[in-house]
C-alpha cells in the first residue's frame, strides 16, 4: 500500500518537517494538533478550555480531509503542560466524541510548541472505499 498525505487548509499548516496526517490503507495517523487558528497560525487564546476546543476543531478538520470524523479515531494521545486540567479535557472531549470512546493516553509534559497548553495526536480508522 502507498502512503497518502493528508493536507487541509481548515487545520493549521505543519510548522515542521511533518504532514498533518498520513493514510495507509484505511488507517490514518494524525500528527499532533496544537491550538493554532488555521487562518492566522496564532494561538486561539491563553484560556485552557478555548485551547482544548481549538485542538478538537483542528483534529476534526484533518479527519474530514482524510474521509472520516472524530468518532472514527481509535486512539488519541493527549499531552498537557498541567495534568490538573485533565477533568476539563474529559468534559470537553465528551462534546466531540460519542461512545464508544477511543483508547486514550494523557501525559504531562514540560513544554509544547509555541507555548501551547495542550496537544493531541491519534490514529483513525476510516471506512474502506472499496
Amino acid at each position: 500500500m502507498s502512503k497518502v498525505i493528508i493536507r487541509t487548509d481548515a487545520a493549521p499548516a505543519a510548522i515542521g518537517t511533518y504532514s498533518q496526517a498520513v493514510k495507509i490503507g484505511t488507517t490514518v495517523y494524525l500528527s499532533g494538533q496544537i491550538p493554532l487558528v488555521p487562518a492566522s497560525m496564532e494561538m486561539v487564546s491563553e484560556d485552557f478550555s478555548e485551547q482544548t476546543h481549538q485542538v478538537f476543531k483542528n483534529l476534526q478538520a484533518v479527519c474530514d480531509a482524510a474521509g472520516g470524523c472524530l468518532n472514527d479515531m481509535v486512539k488519541v494521545n493527549i499531552f498537557l503542560t498541567d495534568l490538573s486540567q485533565f477533568a476539563t479535557v474529559n468534559s470537553i472531549m465528551s462534546q466531540y466524541f460519542n461512545e464508544p470512546y477511543p483508547a486514550r493516553a494523557a501525559v504531562q509534559v514540560s513544554a509544547l510548541p509555541r507555548g501551547a497548553q495542550i496537544e493531541i495526536d491519534g490514529v483513525m480508522e476510516v471506512p474502506s472505499t472499496y
